[in-house]
């Protein structure tokens, strides 16, 4: 475990290595803006062309605040549910709810081939978000109902893959009578996409996500106990239930909120925790969870930053990028260090 003062100094360039890529991410797109004209757009300068403010203002700064938030979210959620689980392969999506989330789009955008006449209202980004979000909201809420029942974590765990095969069960079958109109518009929301929220989306994300930060961080002193088992978390005054029930909702509030936004983004929540624990050499929460929370949120950017490939109008799709970006990278770390950290 490092000193204090030299996480103090890993977190400041971590910060500054935040800062360099959200700069780099508005810099880049399918119109090149010089990195001055972009530094006079957000202090409100004007720029050698009128609509360079207008672009980077309206479309390139909630994007790069959409990644920074579902970074974060992500990788916290999957430290949560790793160590809740203490299980290094549990990730965000363990307990069913971006099933859920992706259940309530299908619904949405699939149902209407299934269920003439019932799904009748207008496909767009906030019905989306809705749809997901209900979906994610009665999958949490499930869990939590057997979380109350369940003494043993580990059936919850099983408990949760099962609610997860259910709704993509369903999912496949609105699949199967659904168009293929429609087949292609849920296959394009499950790429997952980052760019297509308005500020006031971003400001009811932020506020989702902040509030599964804050129940997070009233929850290390549970989540250190849990490192070393229930039975000695109990001993140390642990009121499990408790934990157990912040954790979960906390996990909804960041995985779900996320899915419901952007769809469902792989390998985020799942590799970031082991990515800065073996950066960081450590398992104490209270390094963790701002690390896994600026790691997120830097991998984010840079793989918006690719997928967005810079001077092209294409945009590749961010779910494939974040795992074909972030894997090696892993994979080289613990290739390095020869053991894992948990």
């Amino acid at each position: 475990m490092l000193p204090l003062k030299t996480y103090r100094i890993y977190f400041i360039l971590l910060l500054l290595v935040m800062l360099i890529c959200f700069m780099v991410n508005i810099s880049l797109g399918s119109v090149s803006i010089p990195l001055e004209d972009t530094l006079n757009a957000i202090i409100g300068r004007t720029t050698k062309v009128d609509s360079w403010g207008y672009i980077i203002w309206n479309y390139r700064i909630p994007k790069a605040f959409t990644a920074i938030l579902v970074g974060s979210g992500l990788a916290l959620s999957g430290l949560l549910m790793q160590t809740l689980f203490r299980n290094p392969l549990a990730g965000p999506f363990v307990l069913g709810i971006s099933a859920g989330a992706s259940l309530g789009a299908a619904l949405l955008i699939l149902g209407s081939a299934l269920f003439s006449g019932i799904f009748l209202g207008k496909v767009n980004d906030i019905s989306l978000a809705l749809a997901s979000s209900i979906g994610s909201f009665l999958v949490l809420l499930a869990v939590m109902v057997v979380a109350a029942k369940v003494k043993d974590t580990m059936a919850l765990l099983i408990i949760g893959l099962m609610f997860g095969s259910i709704t993509t069960a369903v999912v496949s079958v609105l699949s199967y009578f659904s168009s293929a109109e429609k087949l292609q518009q849920y296959v394009y929301w499950s790429f997952g996409s980052i760019g297509n929220l308005s500020w006031n989306q971003l400001l009811l994300l932020l506020m989702i996500i902040g509030i599964g930060i804050l129940i997070s961080i009233f929850s290390i002193k549970p989540l250190n106990a849990l490192l070393l088992g229930e039975s000695y978390a109990k001993s140390l005054g642990v009121n499990m239930k408790r934990s157990r029930y912040s954790i979960i909702v906390a996990t909804g509030l960041l995985a779900g909120g996320v899915t419901a936004f952007a769809g469902p983004i792989a390998f985020i929540g799942l590799a970031v925790p082991h990515l800065t624990r073996q950066i960081f050499n450590t398992t104490d929460h209270k390094v963790l969870v701002p690390a896994v929370l600026i790691y997120g949120a830097i991998l984010m950017l840079i793989c918006d930053t690719i997928a967005q490939m810079p001077n092209s109008a294409s945009v590749l799709p961010i779910n494939a990028i974040t795992s074909i970006i972030g894997a090696p990278v892993v994979i080289w770390l613990l290739l390095r260090k020869r053991k894992m950290i948990f």
